[in-house]
């Protein structure tokens, strides 16, 4: 693509002539990937300034270089240096450009917890409604065949409209995706033409990387606020925190809100049992009342299908389709998983790994517990320690055995997060080898207990150090199961 095209109506200043003789081959902001054509994206990092790698670029063969307005870059460069006021944006929308093509209707899902079944709930709704449809996320790209690919939340701007592209060639037609507060604050999906957008919940994450959790909050918002277009539907779950600020700033924009849950009017929840490991809904949706059967434990899971419904609707879907296709759905691996039973013990892998998601996972499985409820967690190392003694007077206060141990201590001392969690968690056990601490729980299972081990879920590393160690919660827990 010529580089006049690719910055075309785009707020970038460049040099005045010579653009049109400038043919781009490729986007990136990583000099080690640059080669002949690319354009370089020189972008501010934690670690790094990408203007250092100015220099290297152009060697490499890149035909321009993006920087920011203030940026100094190399004297008597011979190729173009584009300013722009947000480059990290800007990427965003050139790379939208370049790469051009997206799958037809494309629904994204923000929060604290549940964007990744909500987007796997989508496709699968979707499917079930006849279209070609995919989800993206943190358990990567999941296809029609139900393939995965990858495993980054939000990718970088150049590989998701790498991405969106192919997808859109292989003919997918309904993408369902999760947007971070990294994404969303990087810009990352600037440029992507979101049909709806739906919020979960809130509660306290990422505080490593966000100053507050209004910040936090405030980084969702950018959702709603900047990239959804005029007039679009909003889906809402009007039981979760924050969901009223949340359609407050919908209807700031004008937007259209579709609510579910049990104070939502789109789909209200109006009756919720339990029946064995599946729950039964009653919902009623434009005057029509259906009875399903979810195949799911987890009242929160209920929200998550509940927003999935809503997303589908919102962009079009016929409701006496998709409300009865939950009874088809299948849930995400390590949400709430059920790994196996016994001595009439239930042991399940849930991926909570902060307070409000552990507590929901607790109280998901609560009413399947007969006897005692078994927890077993731990707290990332280099990552927000406020959390740590939250997360432990949680375990302590819902479950009736609190096991507290490693998980990816990362640089830190895994004995020093421990003691952190500990401070919240009176009367909890302390197994630092987390294999150990699994055996341990399991050993404790006698007829009615359920364990859940938490914090890693469809993961199959721990992180010591700057190494990933191979572990799983599932491996390690079906092997505590198959032992005498």
């Amino acid at each position: 693509m010529r580089l006049s095209s690719l910055i075309a109506d785009l707020d970038i200043a460049s040099p005045a002539s010579g653009l049109d003789a400038i043919d781009v081959t490729g986007l990136s902001a990583d000099s080690r990937q640059v080669g002949p054509g690319t354009l370089f994206a020189a972008l501010a990092g934690t670690k790094a300034d990408g203007s250092r790698f100015v220099a290297d670029a152009a060697a490499k063969g890149a035909v321009a270089v993006l920087v920011a307005e203030q940026a100094d870059v190399p004297a008597g460069l011979a190729i173009p240096v584009l300013r722009t006021k947000e480059p990290r944006r800007a990427l965003s929308r050139l790379a939208a450009r370049f790469y051009g093509r997206q799958p037809e209707t494309v629904v994204a899902v923000t929060g604290t917890s549940g964007k990744t079944s909500v987007a796997e709930f989508s496709r699968q709704l979707f499917a079930a409604a006849g279209r070609k449809a995919a989800s993206l996320g943190t358990i990567g790209v999941v296809k029609p065949d139900g393939a995965v690919y990858g495993s980054l939340t939000t990718p970088d701007p150049v590989t998701l409209h790498a991405t969106l592209a192919s997808l859109a060639s292989e003919g997918i037609t309904h993408l369902a995706f999760e947007a971070s507060s990294h994404g969303l604050d990087q810009y990352r999906l600037d440029g992507v033409r979101i049909a709806a957008a739906a919020f979960t919940n809130l509660g306290r994450d990422h505080l490593d990387y966000h100053p507050t959790t209004e910040a936090y909050f405030a980084a969702k918002m950018r959702l709603f606020e900047d990239l959804l277009p005029d007039g679009a539907p909003v889906i809402v779950n009007l039981d979760a925190p924050r969901a009223a600020d949340v359609a407050e700033v919908a209807r700031r924009r004008g937007l259209r809100i579709v609510s579910v849950g049990a104070a939502g009017e789109t789909v209200r929840l109006t009756n919720l049992v339990r029946d064995g490991f599946v729950q039964r809904l009653t919902l009623v949706h434009d005057g029509k009342i259906y009875d399903i059967r979810l195949p799911l434990i987890g009242t929160y899971q209920v929200a998550n299908a509940l927003v999935a419904v809503g997303l589908a609707l919102a962009v079009g879907e016929d409701a006496s389709v998709v409300i009865p296709a939950l009874e088809t759905l299948t849930g995400v691996k390590g949400r709430l998983e059920i790994i196996g039973e016994k001595n009439g013990a239930l042991a399940v892998v849930d991926y909570a790994h902060k307070p409000e998601a552990l507590e929901a996972a607790l109280d998901g499985v609560r009413p399947f517990v007969s006897g005692k409820l078994i927890s077993v967690f731990g707290c990332g190392g280099d990552r927000d320690r406020g959390k740590r003694p939250i997360m432990g007077a949680i375990s302590a206060a819902r479950a009736d055995v609190t096991i507290v141990t490693d998980d990816n201590p990362r640089t830190e001392n895994p004995a020093a997060i421990r003691a952190e969690i500990l401070a919240g968690a009176k009367g909890a056990r302390e197994i630092g080898d987390r294999a150990e601490a699994i055996r341990a729980a399991v050993g404790m299972m006698q007829p009615g207990d359920v364990v859940v081990v938490a914090g890693k879920g469809h993961e199959t590393g721990q992180i010591v150090g700057q190494t990933v160690v191979p572990f799983s919660d599932h491996e390690c827990l079906r092997d505590a199961l198959s032992r005498p």
